[in-house]
């Protein structure tokens, strides 16, 4: 079966190029924007030369870490945002696309059963998807490094100390994995609902996943005047068992004005125990099973019209 998953899942490769076009899009794109960025600012001379000696000698190593995490965040947002619209549209196209034009013929021809085939769809979707966003940060990450080190060595500047000494790289790129990979199990209902219409959708899958949430939305709000399934889906979104409360107030030091060096960390942020403990992820997980079941079941049963 571990064969047959690897062999599946190539084929997605294969077949859904945009899980590998659309990261390096976004990085070249991003890439660019910064490029642009450095070149606008360096017609700033007296001022950029001012903030290199101030970060240099006035500002501390924690200080220049905040600095270099937000910019992290930021240019990882980018790619959380892309993933989340990729994974839909993916996981939409993946069973309607093979009855569409029907290859599905072909694909039941090999030895391959509906559910390790349903099953490596989800695989993709859920974990391989996250793995190669995760893969297109540190890219994205290391050349926007570069492309900085280059124009502050340039500027007369310390790369070692401004930059490279200061950013907290591996705390960076392990917090984005853990919290792309989550975001895959913990949206993992939604994955299975659009696998199983993609399955049994006959035209506009999109609108046929949308529209009934959206409708019984509705009319729970206007009939039974409740929000629960309203706030089940919308409140899906916000990760809330991967992170520990956030407290601002503790962000910097009163006495000194210095960052604290623990709230810069973004793995201090991550409560993974508390996360893989949930109900709610396990909960989606079975929801997620349900769904997948259901594909599972209308790919074997049903005609290719």
């Amino acid at each position: 079966m571990i064969a047959n998953q690897v062999a599946l899942i190539r084929r997605e490769l294969w077949e859904h190029r945009s899980i590998y076009i659309t990261p390096a899009s976004v990085a070249v794109v991003m890439s660019l924007a910064i490029l642009a960025f450095i070149v606008g600012i360096s017609t700033f001379n007296k001022e950029v030369d001012a903030a290199i000696f101030s970060a240099s000698n006035l500002a501390g190593d924690s200080e220049r870490r905040a600095v270099l995490t937000g910019f992290f965040v930021g240019t990882s947002w980018v790619y959380v945002m892309t993933l989340a619209v990729l994974t839909v549209f993916y996981c939409l196209d993946s069973l309607y696309a093979e009855r569409k034009d029907r290859s599905i013929l072909f694909w039941r021809s090999l030895p391959a059963t509906d559910f390790e085939t349903v099953f490596s769809k989800l695989l993709t979707a859920a974990v391989v998807l996250p793995v190669v966003f995760i893969a297109a940060i540190v890219l994205t990450n290391l050349l926007n490094l570069i492309m900085f080190s280059i124009w502050v060595a340039v500027r007369g500047g310390d790369v070692g100390h401004l930059i490279w000494g200061s950013v907290a790289m591996f705390d960076n790129w392990l917090a984005a994995a853990v919290v792309l990979v989550a975001s895959g199990l913990w949206m993992s209902p939604f994955i299975g609902w659009f696998l199983f219409v993609s399955a049994f959708a006959k035209r506009l899958p999109i609108l046929v996943a949308f529209l009934p949430p959206i409708v019984v939305g509705f009319t729970e709000y206007f009939v039974f005047r409740t929000t629960y399934f309203a706030q089940a889906v919308g409140g899906r979104g916000d990760l809330r068992p991967l992170f520990h409360g956030m407290d601002m107030d503790h962000f910097f030091d009163e006495e000194r004005l210095k960052v604290n060096e623990e709230a810069i960390s973004l793995l201090a942020h991550i409560d993974l125990a508390g996360f893989l403990t949930s109900p709610s992820l396990w909960a989606g997980l079975v929801v997620c099973g349900l769904f997948t079941t259901g594909a599972i079941y209308i790919r074997r049963f049903r005609d290719e019209s």
